[in-house]
């Protein structure tokens, strides 16, 4: 660092100039009074300027900066005192060492705090997207801490002079050895944060998964996706496996679910009727969106009946089975009412004896 445009105003003073010990304690007051012009500049100036904005977030990182540059300041007059104090050996290498040191630890200390500030406000933010989100902030911060700390042990020690080549060759085998023992736990990890930031499914949906299994999807973590049944049994899947495999949501990407219900009437029925009387039941079920409203269809001439398709839509999955029961039921007894046949397969067998017809 450039000094001399300080060191040609203090030689102008022959007290200054013939005093080392005074000339440090000068240099010394210069820095700490240039400290505190800084400190009232981020206090007056830059604290009021992030007040206009929307987040308050800006207004706590930079509570956390500006006394970093405060120290930082008083720490370089200190180094630039001590060049006109000739310690003896070591403390002439021994203290501005220390001095380095303390502004490495400042900052390693500002931004500890600042990456809490900032992890707490994104998790905030990410109530609303399931376990998983908070999870994988809450890893990224210990990994951000963790990287941050063998940062500032590293800068500490080049300070230092301390030779950094033997550690790195010990992580570089230490790092070998535990991606092997760990490949499955780590293949479920990348698995989640592909899970997460794809969002192919989240807590609360429906799914059906490749091989079969459907339920409603009640935890995402960061090693496994958990699933309830129907039948109320919770299976837990590896993420790896998740993230591999077909998955069908039945919630998304729009939260409500489509029943089809198979309906057959005799040949000869009136089919505006039928039509009408499916709609009707469909309309006055409670658990039946009204939009998109229910409609019906013919699909087919069969065998023994005209076949008619019912579809409608519920908000949750949940309610298909109990809402196809009741239709079944309010379909059966509206055809009652309205005399509409529902047929069932026969077969009419015509024998033949010396070229007439027998009964």
């Amino acid at each position: 660092m450039d000094f001399t445009i300080y060191e040609a105003y203090l030689d102008k003073i022959d007290l200054i100039k013939t005093t080392p010990l005074l000339k440090a304690g000068v240099v010394l007051l210069v820095y700490l009074c240039s400290a505190k012009v800084v400190d009232l500049v981020f206090s007056r100036l830059f604290m009021r300027l992030v007040s206009y904005t929307k987040t308050d977030l800006d207004n706590r990182l930079l509570t956390y900066l500006h006394r970093p540059v405060y120290w930082t300041v008083g720490l370089v007059g200190g180094l630039h005192a001590v060049i006109y104090l000739s310690l003896p050996e070591p403390w002439h290498l021994v203290v501005p060492r220390v001095l380095k040191s303390m502004m490495v630890v400042v900052w390693w200390i500002a931004l500890f705090a600042a990456v809490k500030e900032l992890i707490a406000y994104r998790i905030e933010s990410l109530k609303g997207s399931g376990k998983v989100g908070q999870d994988l902030f809450l890893i990224f911060k210990n990994f951000i801490y963790i990287g941050l700390f063998c940062m500032g042990a590293m800068w500490i020690l080049s300070i230092w002079q301390v030779d950094l080549t033997p550690l790195f060759a010990s992580a570089g085998i230490a790092g070998i050895a535990l991606g092997f023992a760990a490949k499955d736990t780590l293949a479920n990890f990348f698995g989640g944060i592909s899970i997460f930031f794809d969002r192919s499914y989240k807590t609360g949906d429906y799914v059906i998964l490749d091989s079969g299994e459907r339920g409603e999807v009640v935890d995402i973590g960061i090693r496994s996706t958990k699933m309830k049944t129907r039948d109320d049994v919770l299976i837990t899947i590896p993420n790896s496996i998740m993230a591999n495999t077909k998955i069908i949501n039945e919630t998304a990407p729009v939260p409500r679910y489509r029943i089809r219900l198979p309906v057959g009437v005799a040949y000869g029925s009136d089919l505006k009727l039928v039509e009408r009387v499916l709609v009707d039941t469909a309309h006055a079920h409670h658990l039946v969106k009204k939009d998109p409203g229910p409609r019906a269809r013919i699909r087919r001439f069969g065998d023994s009946s005209i076949d008619f398709e019912l579809l409608c839509w519920v908000r949750d999955p949940a309610d298909r089975g109990l809402v196809m029961h009741e239709l079944f039921l309010a379909v059966y007894q509206a055809f009652e009412q309205e005399g509409i046949s529902i047929p069932f397969p026969q077969m009419d067998v015509h024998l033949f004896r010396d070229g007439e017809v027998a009964s």
